[in-house]
């Protein structure tokens, strides 16, 4: 019986990723090829994520730098701004990018006060932009780990030598955290739905996942969707089982765990570190500033809309959270790979084969919000396993022996000793999954009409529309509530934690 939970998590795991393969691989119509539409898509989106991985890394190297070799009043906010964007709505960030790149944007309105032509979003350089703008923070805390992880008396031993602390420090560490960095960032973008929709489009602009949206929702061509599906399987799988094997496992070895003084420091340190800040912060003011008003434009629809989201990521965060304590008490190397399995998949893979299993026996319409619950809960069990594994294995080292010389059961271990040492990685992940929950546009946009649309759902069709100030105002209730819930359940886990 001790296994039998991390088993079912298995199980469900697997039919969610696999078995959904499956479903749609019996389905693809191999025998029909592509299209120039599909070949323009595959590479649109190799290409895409290619440029906006290495921009997001190439950037995140001077600003991670920056960090490093600075200690300054107010250091600790701005890596916590380095993490908004992970938590925040595709679709919000998007609508502040508007705000600022877009055609009636900031960027355009002083383009066109100084005379000159103004400039688009939509198209391959938007996608690109929104991508960096999610991931250059992304980047610069992978990269920020390579220095933190150099012991300071590296430094103090280059300073000594008078030797040149890029070549012998720097450059070593950046070799071998570069490869992985971008890799992870490449597989992020490949499985990138909601900037593709938003941002994309058309014909030179169309990713594979957009084009499987397109395929269900307006050809109803179901033999392309599921082509097309394992064609995206297989890009992820691919990009993620490479950055799987360049992760880097030596380093520079032991120090004393000393805080590191630089001395070579420059001024455009500050320069970067004002930028970054710039351009994360000033869409977030955006939307903000232009959410406010807009407010008072929002419906009984959207309310109700707001309410569906905010039920369908409690469920997904219960349901990940089981999940994810399930294989992480279990362990081993069997249920480490099943957990980073999601990595390798993609939730509109996920959602083309449940839609193709249920289409036969229910209208798939009437099932969009428990299908979009149980995907947004095996996609977010990578982030919680990696959350709670390493605090399970910490736990069972501190207390096993002692645990065993007692003769707790199982089930008097996990109630008296792991449950209460987990209250703050559990409120963590509980936070991380439920905001992550409500700002998905991925899976939804495949099933819901107007009765089981989300707030994503729901601001993606009053910016289609053209209702720009009801959008705003949707966009700011979105925010609330993701940022909200990540608050509430990080709080709730951290409360009363030492009593």
């Amino acid at each position: 019986m001790r296994g039998l939970p991390a088993w079912l998590a298995t199980t469900l795991v697997l039919l969610l990723t696999l078995g959904t393969l499956a479903a749609v691989a019996l389905r693809a119509e191999v025998g029909h090829g592509l299209s120039a539409g599909d070949w323009a898509a595959i590479r649109f989106t190799l290409g895409q994520a290619a440029v906006s991985a290495l921009v997001s890394v190439a950037l995140a190297v001077p600003v991670a730098r920056a960090l490093a070799r600075r200690r300054f009043r107010g250091r600790g906010v701005l890596v916590m701004l380095l993490g908004a964007p992970f938590i925040l709505p595709v679709i919000v960030a998007v609508l502040g990018l508007l705000a600022v790149f877009g055609r009636g944007g900031l960027l355009n309105a002083g383009l066109e006060a100084a005379g000159l032509a103004p400039v688009s979003i939509y198209g391959a350089g938007g996608v690109v932009l929104a991508h960096v703008f999610f991931n250059l923070p992304l980047a610069v805390r992978l990269i920020l780990q390579g220095w933190v992880q150099i012991p300071a008396e590296r430094f103090q031993l280059a300073a000594q030598l008078n030797a040149s602390v890029w070549r012998l420090l720097e450059a070593p560490m950046l070799a071998r955290a570069l490869p992985g960095a971008t890799l992870v960032i490449f597989l992020i973008c490949l499985t990138s739905f909601a900037v593709a929709l938003t941002l994309g489009g058309g014909p030179r602009a169309t990713t594979v996942e957009l084009a499987i949206w397109q395929a269900v929702r307006f050809d109803f061509d179901l033999g392309r969707a599921a082509l097309l599906s394992c064609i995206q399987f297989a890009l992820c799988a691919t990009a993620a089982a490479v950055a799987w094997r360049v992760t880097p496992v030596d380093g520079f070895g032991g120090g004393l765990d000393r805080v590191v003084a630089r001395w070579d420091q420059s001024l455009w340190d500050w320069l970067w570190l004002a930028a970054v800040t710039v351009f994360l912060a000033l869409p977030l003011a955006m939307v903000i500033w232009r959410g406010v008003p807009g407010l008072g434009d929002l419906g009984p629809g959207i309310w109700a809309a707001a309410g569906r989201s905010v039920a369908v990521a409690a469920g997904s965060t219960a349901l990940s959270l089981l999940l994810g304590l399930a294989l992480a008490l279990r362990g081993g190397f069997v249920t480490s790979i099943v957990g980073v399995l999601p990595l390798a998949a993609s939730a509109l893979v996920m959602g083309t084969g449940l839609f193709l299993l249920l289409f036969p026996f229910a209208n798939p319409a009437t099932l969009a919000l428990p299908v979009t619950l149980c995907v947004n809960a095996v996609m977010a069990l990578p982030f919680v396993l990696r959350v709670l594994a390493p605090a399970v294995k910490d736990i069972r080292a501190n207390y096993g022996r002692l645990a065993e010389t007692l003769g707790l059961r199982s089930v008097d271990l996990l109630r008296i000793v792991i449950m209460p040492r987990l209250r703050r990685p559990l409120g963590f992940a509980a936070g991380l999954t439920a905001a992550l929950s409500i700002g998905d546009l991925g899976v939804i946009a495949l099933f819901a009409t107007d009765a089981q649309e989300t707030l994503p759902l729901a601001m993606y069709r009053l910016m289609g529309a053209y209702r720009m100030d009801a959008a705003a105002g949707a966009a700011l209730l979105l925010l609330a509530l993701a940022l909200g819930a990540f608050w509430v359940c990080d709080r709730g886990g951290r409360m009363h934690v030492d009593a």
